[in-house]
């Protein structure tokens, strides 16, 4: 598994790519088919209330899977961008089973 880490106007931060790592192994322990992902941390300072943006895409066979959320912080939106992507990778998991 392999994890790519862009932080657009935003710190490197180690504790936040080890959080999101942390989420990351369990999808890749779950789905056996996921080969990397890029995650990408950005700030939106035109935003009023929430501003934080976390993207990431996977890389698998066939399309890759793509999600991105808008968060107070940068935690909330991980956690966000995860549960959309395991919602798409379950409907890609029946794809694989009935081929």
């Amino acid at each position: 598994m392999t994890v790519n880490f862009q932080y657009v106007d935003v710190d490197v931060s180690k504790s936040l790519s080890t959080f999101t790592e942390e989420k990351l192994d369990k999808l890749f322990n779950r789905y056996e088919f996921l080969i990397s992902a890029t995650v990408r941390f950005k700030r939106d300072n035109n935003s009023h209330t929430k501003g934080e943006i976390c993207d990431i895409e996977l890389s698998l066979p066939g399309p890759r899977i793509f999600a991105t959320s808008d968060e107070s912080n940068y935690e909330v939106a991980v956690r966000e961008t995860i549960s959309d992507l395991e919602r798409q990778l379950k409907k890609r998991k029946e794809v694989y089973k009935t081929h």
